[in-house]
Parts: structure tokens; sequence; C-alpha cells
């Protein structure tokens, strides 16, 4: 299963370019499942080490639907809306959050593979360093980074929206990235024989 993490408190661009993406790869025969954090009440880590000493998060909010559904990601696509040059505080939250998974099993996210996408309103407005964030998350914790490679989508995915849904979805560019992106993260999940 390819999973889709939408950072997005709104239902707006980037919510719209992710779900392209698991179009694409529901076209290229992989199941998909789709998270937002929109509506969800999902805390910042405290850093309190619980985690540590009991396998779990000690604070007990959505994120325990997002863990279950990590665990069985083969794949994870994680797109964010540019905040201040880097990711939303929301999709900071989740990463950080993540710790806790981590501290339950160690090798939970072995060998997956993940992609990044970020959607800013300026056209040079911080997508780089988003995905950047997102593709270190991915490196700290065992899975096996994807872009789009060199011409174009070389860290991943990314959008300008100019603050608007009807704008990205005119962005050309950004959807060349995403094709590009996708292909290759495709191309590494086939050669895992993921579908499921």
């Amino acid at each position: 299963m390819i999973l889709g993490i939408c950072g997005s408190p709104r239902r707006q661009a980037t919510e719209h370019v992710l779900k392209e993406a698991l179009k694409m790869l529901e076209k290229k025969g992989f199941k998909t499942e789709f998270f937002t954090v929109r509506g969800r009440k999902i805390a910042p880590c405290q850093h309190c080490d619980y985690c540590l000493k009991n396998k779990e998060c000690a604070i007990k909010d959505d994120m325990y639907e997002l863990y279950p559904l990590l665990g069985k990601a083969r794949g994870i696509i994680i797109a964010t809306p540019v905040y201040n040059g880097g990711v939303s505080g929301q999709m900071k939250a989740v990463m950080d959050r993540c710790r806790a998974l981590v501290a339950s099993n160690p090798n939970i996210f072995k060998y997956k593979i993940g992609m990044a996408v970020a959607v800013g309103g300026d056209r040079a407005g911080g997508q780089e360093l988003a995905l950047q964030q997102i593709m270190t998350f991915y490196i700290l914790n065992g899975v096996i980074p994807v872009s789009g490679g060199a011409f174009g989508a070389n860290l991943g995915a990314t959008f300008w929206s100019k603050d608007t849904l009807e704008d990205v979805k005119k962005d050309l560019e950004g959807f060349r990235s995403l094709r590009k992106t996708v292909k290759r993260f495709a191309e590494f999940l086939e050669k895992l024989e993921v579908k499921e």
C-alpha cells in the first residue's frame, strides 16, 4: 500500500496535487491510502521520552490513526504546503511524532520508499527547503528517499500555487515534476515488487 500524507490544514492545492499523485499510482496498479492533517488533532512532540520506555506515544490523539497506516505502507508520499520556507507546522508535528513509532519498532521504516511534494504560494517560496526537510526525515528513519531526478525534479515535485487551487491546476511545470517523481517512485516500488 502507498500512503499519501497531506500536511495542509486546508482543502486546497496541496491536497489536490497529492490526490493526483495517488491517482497516477493507482493507474499503475498500486493500492493507495490518503491521510490528511486537516480537521485532525495532532499535537507537537514533547520529547518527553515516554515512548523510549513504554514503546508508545504518551499523547493520545489522531496520530494513532496514522501510526498503523505508516506501519503497513510500503511507499510513503509526504506532501506539504510551504510555511515560512519549510514544511507546515502540522507536517512537522507528524514527522516529530514518528519518534514513538521508531521507539516501538526501530525497523518500522526499513525498506520503505519515500517521495516528497512541496507546494508554495511563491515561485521560489521555499519548496526545495521543504523537500529537504522531508528527505532528511526519510533518511533519519530508514526510508529510501526517491526524487524525480535531474532536470526539473531534483529533490521531488514542486508546485507554484499563487495561493489558489485554480493556479496550482495550471502549473504545467509542477505537474511535469510530479510525473517524473511518481515515475521513479513507482520504479523503485516495482523493483521491490510492492503493489499491496
